[in-house]
């Protein structure tokens, strides 16, 4: 039996990029430029969250062009990328938007996202998280990453 604890009083939804709103597969052509596949449901996840005033933030320590395009696309309110220590980012978050940590969701799937989602008053994994990050979120989708688990959760939200 999965996990699943419905969200209270998430003000933010912060989430991760790869193996989130990506299958985690990247493609890559002859000259090595490499591209990601989001899915149409979850960009309509950050609209649903946006109308009932609930940002989405991306914490990510990729840094790539296609990612901070999409986001644009999507209205995303902001992009942390190239974040080492995701769990340090959290504090400059609840500042700048005037919210405690326990209004703060996050939604990762691998080791580098255990402090942050150890955090923040939400956690979330898609179905395919690393099992270490399952045995400790507060929720895991039904859905796998890439395939709407960031829309599943917003739908929780909203």
């Amino acid at each position: 039996m999965e996990k699943m604890r419905k969200p209270r009083n998430v003000k933010i939804l912060l989430t991760d990029v790869d193996c989130v709103l990506t299958d985690g597969g990247m493609y890559y052509n002859s000259q090595g430029d490499f591209m990601k596949k989001f899915h149409t449901r979850d960009g309509m996840g950050v609209t649903l969250l946006r109308k009932k005033g609930i940002p989405t933030i991306i914490v990510t320590k990729e840094r790539t062009v296609m990612v901070r395009k999409w986001a644009k696309k999507m209205k995303v309110a902001e992009i942390f990328d190239g974040i080492q220590n995701k769990e340090k980012i959290v504090d400059v978050i609840c500042k700048k938007y005037k919210v405690s940590v326990d209004q703060v969701g996050y939604i990762g799937d691998d080791v580098n996202d255990i402090e942050l989602l150890k955090k923040v008053g939400f956690s979330a994994t898609p179905k395919d998280g690393i099992k270490k990050v399952r045995k400790i979120v507060d929720y895991v989708c039904t859905k796998n990453g890439g395939e709407g688990a960031f829309r599943e959760i917003a739908d929780l939200l909203v």
